[in-house]
């Protein structure tokens, strides 16, 4: 009988070996050497041994190359972890273990073998846009955490979408929301979203766990929990205590699923089947196109067309000339080309009613509607009157909470002003000029003024980084 594997002790503290061979691996061993049948642990011990004096462990990354059926694994979770820590800490203690307990559990596991299933779709998008803004690839993790790899997901204070950005955070990274589009959900510009604001925390706070931690809470809450540590410099772990409950528990939940995500081989689990295709491709459209006639074209459920495009509220792509949309395909057939050639380039009756309602939408002008709140309503139930978001009610009216009065007015901004105001070429832009002072990052002065984003502040005032430095002089744009 062939040995197929061999566990024995660990190379270091940390590592142990584990052996497989298609064949007998026998350097100058007897015949039956390799073989389990009737082996105690002392023979064991000896064949390991023989082994071990066959290899000149100075290097295990050269080792590997010389005998690629050594695979070397940490022996513990503290090791594991290490081993796979890089550029972010991943910290092992007793609350990094808790949640490693509960994600162990057979019911958590049937979760993760599905967040197994749909990250073979999701994790190669945001691992490109994290290669290009120079971000740690673990960080993909953190997506487990926020939404469950769900781009519809929706938090109880409006977070939405596969990295959960509110509102107004979303707008400061250029994401678009209006009546057609939530680009929230759109898994390819919310993963350069999370990019840029991961960067922009990073350059903040020096620390990977305090950028992450930020993202749960926001800089600020990051900003006063150092403040009240006393503290100059100090890690993730040290101003803990001083963060919001929910902040203590997100950043071990990460550090907690990257690990079993990264040893689920060793935890048994295995990726569940999703009805996303894996091999897709991306087009540009310049129309109104809806998704049902591409997805007719194509010969695929409408449901795997509007998977590939959650962006898309009405399930319709609505691009223009001027602004062309990205439309996500599942690979077609050569023989699908022609009717989705139709599809996408001949108007029909569907095309006709979204462009001509499109054009409505943009003859209203600025001011929608002005709202009188009556007794008894909320903004939720006015929201749904009006067929927008409760968020987008908040925004409009700068209220920080949820609390109206009888008699108050709330502002109903048309669909038009929030997709073509900004390229309306009779609205003239607006700037101040501000000041850099110590201490000031770029993410923290876009926080500050509602038409300001990081990426606009960059393109008016020819930045090529997020770095500024006091003194300088920035234009800033308010209107």
């Amino acid at each position: 009988m062939v040995l197929t594997k061999i566990s024995a002790v660990a190379v270091g503290s940390m590592l142990c070996v584990h052996v497989a061979c298609a064949e007998p691996f026998s350097p100058n061993l007897p015949p039956d050497t390799l073989t389990t049948e009737n082996s105690d642990d002392s023979a064991i011990d000896i064949r390991l041994e023989l082994i071990a004096d066959s290899i000149s462990f100075v290097d295990l990354e050269d080792e590997l190359e010389l005998f690629p059926m050594f695979t070397f694994v940490p022996a513990t979770v503290e090791g594991r972890l290490a081993y796979l820590q890089k550029m972010v800490p991943l910290t092992y203690n007793a609350q990094v273990q808790s949640y490693i307990d509960a994600y162990s559990t057979a019911r958590y596991k049937r979760h993760l073998e599905q967040m197994m299933g749909l990250s073979q779709y999701y994790f190669p998008i945001y691992e490109r846009a994290f290669s290009e803004a120079g971000i740690p690839k673990e960080i993909k993790y953190l997506s487990i955490v926020e939404s469950a790899l769900n781009p519809h997901a929706v938090s109880r204070v409006g977070a939405t979408g596969l990295w959960q950005f509110m509102y107004a955070t979303a707008r400061m990274y250029d994401l678009a929301i209006d009546s057609y589009v939530d680009e929230r959900k759109d898994p390819i510009a919310a993963s350069r979203a999370a990019a840029a604001y991961l960067t922009d925390a990073y350059n903040e706070f020096g620390d990977w766990l305090l950028a992450i931690a930020s993202y749960n809470c926001g800089k600020g809450n990051v900003l006063r929990a150092i403040q009240r540590s006393g503290l100059t410099n100090p890690d993730y772990w040290a101003i803990s205590p001083f963060l919001p409950r929910e902040t203590r528990n997100y950043v071990p939940a990460f550090i907690a699923i990257t690990y079993m995500m990264e040893y689920h081989e060793e935890h048994g689990i295995v990726a569940a089947a999703t009805s996303i295709p894996k091999q897709t491709e991306a087009i540009w459209v310049q129309k109104h196109v809806p998704l049902s006639g591409v997805a007719q074209a194509l010969g695929v459920e409408e449901e795997v067309v509007k998977s590939l495009n959650p962006a898309y509220k009405r399930g319709v792509v609505n691009g223009t000339t001027d602004m062309p949309k990205r439309l996500i395909l599942p690979e077609a057939p050569p023989h699908a080309y022609p009717a989705l050639y139709v599809v996408l380039n001949t108007p029909n009756e569907m095309q006709a009613f979204y462009a001509a309602e499109g054009k409505a939408q943009q003859d209203v002008g600025a001011i929608a509607a002005t709202h009188r709140v009556r007794k008894g309503e909320t903004l939720g139930k006015i929201a749904n009157q009006y067929h927008v978001s409760v968020q987008d009610l908040k925004v409009w009216n700068g209220l920080k909470k949820n609390t109206i009065v009888p008699g108050q007015q709330l502002r109903i901004m048309a669909a038009g002003e929030q997709s073509n105001k900004s390229t309306s070429p009779s609205t003239k832009a607006s700037y101040i000029t501000y000041r850099v002072k110590s201490g000031d990052t770029l993410s923290g002065i876009a926080e500050r003024y509602r038409k300001a984003s990081v990426s606009t502040i960059k393109s008016d005032n020819g930045l090529r980084s997020n770095r500024i430095k006091p003194g300088m002089t920035l234009k800033i744009k308010v209107k």
